[in-house]
């Protein structure tokens, strides 16, 4: 018998139930929750880089993204049992696995502005997509045009306030990035998660914009 991580899903019955639901609402109101919270992982960029002693933020986040793999090894093996995943994660690598490579590659392969702002992207607007293709006629119709907006606002956090971009550039950039994110989110390929491909696929296309675009190389390191 698997190891189980959870209680029969009575805490996502109610919080579910909370929400004017049932236990499914609490797992999707779960899973958004541990979407945005992984932007936190940004903490990464003012924690010293020895504030640990043994070992550096860098290699921590490795040691977390390696435990991150191994415990969804035990549940490929079927030796744990995860809550609120989804029907078709049951035979497959899970969404959350492909979304801690993405975020360790973030931050460690592109420049913190960038970083910063696929992170922030994914995080935010991953979550906002769902909810829109779930909702109603009258809200659907934001899509792809409300994420575009927001991921490109967004956006400003890292190239701007950290990046040191002009405006211009910055906005060009994001408006690149956010077209690029929304669309590697829609089409499903075998092998290749939303998450981790809204995370990269931008990030490759912000580098090249500040390396090669108009006016290029911009400021890449953070201020």
């Amino acid at each position: 018998m698997p190891w189980r991580l959870h209680r029969d899903r009575a805490f996502r019955g109610w919080l579910g139930a909370r929400a004017g639901g049932d236990a499914e609402l609490g797992d999707r109101l779960l899973r958004r929750a541990f979407h945005l919270g992984a932007a936190g992982v940004l903490v990464y960029y003012i924690v010293p880089a020895r504030m640990f002693v043994v070992v550096t933020t860098s290699q921590l986040l490795l040691l977390g993204l390696a435990g991150v793999l191994a415990l969804e090894g035990l549940r490929l093996l079927h030796a744990v049992e995860i809550p609120t995943l989804r029907d078709y994660e049951a035979g497959r690598p899970a969404s959350y696995a492909y979304y801690g490579v993405a975020l360790v590659a973030a931050i460690l392969l592109f420049p913190e502005p960038i970083a910063i702002t696929v992170v922030l992207g994914t995080a935010a607007i991953d979550p906002l997509i769902g909810e829109l293709r779930l909702a109603g006629p009258s809200v659907r119709r934001w899509y792809p045009g409300g994420p575009v907006v927001a991921y490109s606002a967004l956006a400003l956090v890292g190239l701007v306030l950290v990046g040191a971009w002009s405006p211009e550039r910055a906005i060009a950039g994001g408006v690149l990035a956010a077209v690029v994110a929304v669309a590697a989110e829609r089409p499903k390929i075998v092998g290749v998660d939303d998450d981790l491909a809204m995370t990269l696929a931008p990030a490759a296309a912000l580098l090249a914009f500040g390396l090669l675009g108009p006016g290029a190389p911009v400021h890449l390191a953070g201020v």
